[in-house]
């Protein structure tokens, strides 16, 4: 009788080691309210001559110094608990035309010396701690960008709460100013900016490029990376004026906004979301073409003891409007308009290279098709990113360019 209490005490006792750790799993719990919230970053640089005064928390004047360089001005928007919106009945503006922006989130700054200097120096202003799990958006003025920003990529690339699928911007003036607009479709401002860019992917308008892409680009051998290009507009709207395109941590250059769905193009992204004016050869009119899809097709080779690449690219579209009733769309007039677009795109495209060759950076991703297919000539000619900056500058690029008008709409004449 003895020999069989043992057994059941013994499986009581490995119940009880095994379920009562589970029991503790709440028990350094932090509730939501009890987190300060970050939505938005913003980075600028402090202008050389301001009177700003950076709290010695994390240095101090004589014993660990900080480092000598530019003062940053790091500017968040920290979700206000309540504030935020539920439902579509909730928030909103009111009738002093402020959007509901302004209620549902607090946009706070500080300066620091580093990116986590200066969000240390705003801790110490905010009760809550700083949470950036939840964080969309980090905006990046142009001066900050021009001058290198090696420093944001590895705080953020150090901190585990920073999603690698929230989108980075490079603005136009003042990261700050655009952190401070409210605008009226969106109850929260952060929201606005990251639904903007969902459909400019959607639309085909803009590369699908979040952070993570970024990060990636910019630590390959053979490509760079690059961010959209954001400037401020009136009535609190914000435009995409470009891609900032980058050589490793550094900006180096801006396309036009034209020249996004001229980089799409080469890239074969679909769908297709630009639209052009094309001038009908032999008539003098004017026709809206509007791409749908595209498709391309990019291949190495080694010519002469040198890189080579050519890409086949192929866009499908239609014809948006007209602006000639006497102008007949038949068969003919879209040939030539096909030709026309063909030969404008192509010099866009070239255009496009061009720019980015004389810095050096190579956002097509050319050089990690030669590494991947012309992996010998690599390891013997170049090797390094360094080297094939270089090479870049020089890479002999072929394009074909072929247009197809699917539709011209109900009305052809």
């Amino acid at each position: 009788m003895i020999k069989g209490v043992w057994p059941g005490r013994i499986e009581r006792l490995l119940w009880i080691g095994v379920v009562f750790p589970l029991l503790t799993g709440c028990w350094d719990r932090l509730e939501i309210e009890e987190r300060a919230v970050v939505l938005a970053i913003g980075i600028d640089e402090v202008e050389n001559g301001s009177e700003v005064e950076v709290p010695q928390i994390t240095n101090e004047s004589d014993i660990f110094a900080p480092p000598n360089n530019q003062l940053v001005r790091v500017t968040v928007q920290i979700a206000v608990p309540g504030g935020i919106p539920l439902g579509p009945g909730e928030g909103g503006g009111g009738s002093s035309g402020v959007g509901g922006g302004q209620r549902s989130i607090w946009v706070v700054d500080a300066v620091g010396n580093t990116i986590e200097g200066a969000l240390n120096n705003l801790q110490e202003r905010i009760a809550p701690p700083l949470f950036y799990g939840h964080l969309r958006i980090i905006i990046v003025s142009e001066a900050v960008a021009r001058k290198g920003i090696d420093n944001l990529n590895d705080y953020f690339r150090r901190n585990p709460e920073v999603r690698r699928m929230n989108w980075m911007f490079v603005c136009k003036g003042k990261a700050i100013d655009l952190m401070k607009t409210s605008p009226q479709l969106e109850r929260v401002p952060p929201l606005y900016l990251v639904s903007m860019m969902d459909q400019a992917v959607k639309m085909g308008r803009f590369p699908n490029d979040f952070l993570g892409l970024f990060w990636s680009a910019s630590s390959a051998l053979g490509k760079e990376g690059f961010l959209p290009y954001l400037s401020l507009k009136p009535q609190g709207t914000m435009e995409i004026d470009g891609m900032a395109f980058f050589v490793k941590d550094k900006m180096v250059g801006l396309t036009k906004p034209i020249e996004i769905p001229m980089y799409m193009g080469i890239m074969g992204m679909s769908p297709a979301g630009g639209q052009v004016y094309v001038q009908v050869p032999e008539m003098h009119n004017f026709v809206l073409f509007g791409g749908r899809a595209r498709k391309s097709i990019i291949k190495s080779s080694i010519r002469d003891g040198e890189p080579h690449i050519s890409i086949h690219t192929g866009i499908e579209g239609v014809i948006l409007e007209k602006f000639s009733e006497g102008m007949p769309l038949d068969d003919r007039t879209i040939h030539l308009i096909e030709r026309k677009l063909e030969h404008d795109a192509l010099e866009g495209y070239r255009e496009l290279i061009r720019k980015t060759q004389e810095k050096g950076s190579d956002i097509f991703g050319f050089g990690e098709i030669i590494r991947a297919k012309q992996w010998r000539y690599w390891n013997r000619h170049i090797g390094t990113e360094e080297a094939w900056r270089e090479k870049y500058k020089t890479l002999d690029v072929d394009i074909n360019v072929h247009i197809y008008i699917r539709r011209i709409g109900m009305k052809s004449r």
